[in-house]
């Protein structure tokens, strides 16, 4: 096992890792047009001609917004430069004896708080909730150790140096606790608009689901598989993510392949792609492929972090020469999200070169919606919309579309069309794929004759931002079609 296999987030001190060349501030000197970018993504088409004898018009693919909602890269929440790249997504970690003071006995504050900032600029969060973490102060409840919870106290160059705190996760009470927790945490925020998604956490450094190099303090299979069907009995709509994916035949993970959980790959870019060595089998393409999980995605997030050690190159013109490709890596994965640092910290220069490089990169991230095509029989007053998910990922949130009647610029009407799942809208599986297309089809009101015709995908949470079509008709949060009834 390679001793770059494992690591934490924050325990790599940032001061640490190489320093890339760049101009500082370089997001702050285009403010204008990032918050064009972050609020809008498109310039407006709203008074775009539109004919009205028309019975089918083709509407014009444009990239979407990096901060399309619950996808694209994610910040650590404290992180000191938010503002340097567009996001809708940002991370936190939550001791759990922050959480858990007793048996029945919850505190939310703190997670409440971080949601609360989260929301006030417009973005939802990835959240994991943790019971060890090397160098920080115990996460164990307190009930717990006075209970006679028994604590093994170790440290290993390989989490950093930082003296951990392991439980016995054999223990019946700790077992007991996990459960109630699980329940509790999921009875409160399953379906929480403010939340995007959890990682399991709550087992081995860091909720990462390993205690290397002490693999003796390693729950048993037994015990992850009480957490992972608390996590199911829990969690109906909030997606949760898995550290490692895991068939029948694994020797340390229950098997998860059949299940509900999506993956996140902790190691994304470095430890990502199959290189048919031995030693690399638990890199997270291999682990897909040998839990028979290599389809997880069509249906589960695929999310991450960029390992830390090619944060300061990363989207440079000279990256990390143990770095793996991030194009492949993402059509490999199919990521929706990942966690970086690399753009959203003072010590990393982010230049304006490196912002565009970034952006593109990015927009391989996720689903890219599009509509393509519009057509309207007068006589009936169906309405059909063609629509295409160039992304590399479903849109997997239950999130309604909206059809609406604007005149002289003001909404008189608007309808929620049945059968117009975001869901549903396929990405290819591979980039050389046919594309596949989707027809959303609406029966138009009477009352809606030479209406002007738009769609919207409201965020369920008020202060989130919109999803945006990836197309040039796109006007802030509407798509405006060039047709009316």
């Amino acid at each position: 096992m390679s001793a770059l296999r494992f690591h934490s987030p924050r325990i790599l001190a940032l001061s640490s890792l190489l320093a890339v060349a760049g101009s500082c501030g370089a997001c702050a000197a285009d403010g204008a047009a990032q918050a064009a970018e972050r609020s809008v993504g498109h310039p407006t088409t709203a008074a775009a001609k539109v004919d009205p004898r028309a019975r089918a018009a083709d509407l014009a693919y444009a990239p979407s917004p990096a901060d399309n909602p619950l996808r694209g890269l994610v910040p650590y929440a404290t992180a000191d430069a938010l503002h340097q790249f567009p996001h809708s997504l940002e991370f936190d970690y939550f001791p759990l004896a922050e959480l858990m003071r007793g048996p029945g006995e919850f505190q939310w504050e703190a997670l409440e708080a971080s949601l609360a900032a989260t929301g006030e600029r417009g973005c939802q969060m990835v959240l994991r909730i943790y019971l060890e973490y090397p160098g920080r102060p115990i996460a164990i409840p307190e009930h717990l150790l006075r209970g006679g919870l028994e604590v093994t106290r170790w440290s290993s160059d390989d989490n950093g140096g930082g003296e951990s705190a392991t439980p016995d996760y054999s223990d019946p009470k700790l077992r007991a606790a996990l459960s109630e927790f699980i329940a509790a945490f999921g009875a409160r925020y399953d379906g929480d608009p403010r939340i995007g998604y959890i990682t399991a956490g709550l087992l081995g450094s860091w909720g990462e689901w390993h205690t290397y190099p002490r693999e003796d303090l390693w729950p048993s299979k037994e015990v992850q598989l009480e957490v992972m069907d608390s996590y199911e009995r829990a969690f109906q709509r909030t997606p949760i993510l898995l550290r490692y994916p895991a068939g029948d035949d694994n020797d340390e993970y229950a098997p998860n392949a059949k299940r509900r959980f999506g993956y996140h790959d902790d190691s994304f870019g470095w430890a990502t792609l199959e290189t048919k060595r031995a030693e690399d089998s638990w890199y997270f393409m291999p682990s897909l492929k040998a839990a028979g999980a290599l389809e997880a995605w069509k249906t589960r997030p695929i999310g991450g972090e960029i390992r830390p050690e090619l944060w300061p190159a990363s989207f440079t013109a000279v990256p990390h020469p143990k770095g793996q490709d991030f194009a492949r890596c993402i059509e490999a994965t199919h990521a929706t999200w990942l966690m970086d640092s690399g753009l959203f910290s003072e010590e990393f220069a982010v230049s304006l070169k490196r912002r565009e490089r970034a952006l593109a990169e990015v927009a391989r991230m996720g689903y890219s919606l599009s509509v393509t095509r519009v057509e309207l029989d007068r006589e009936t007053r169906v309405m059909d919309l063609l629509v295409e998910n160039r992304g590399v990922a479903p849109f997997y949130a239950d999130w309604p579309v909206e059809l609406a009647a604007f005149r002289g610029g003001q909404r008189i009407d608007a309808m929620q069309p049945e059968g117009w799942d975001l869901r549903g809208v396929e990405a290819r599986n591979k980039p050389k794929d046919r594309q596949p297309s989707t027809t959303w089809r609406a029966t138009l009101p009477g009352e809606w004759a030479g209406a002007e015709l738009r769609v919207r995908v409201p965020n369920p949470m008020p202060s989130g931002r919109p999803l945006r079509f990836a197309n040039r008709e796109q006007a802030g949060e509407w798509l405006v079609l060039p047709l009316v009834l």
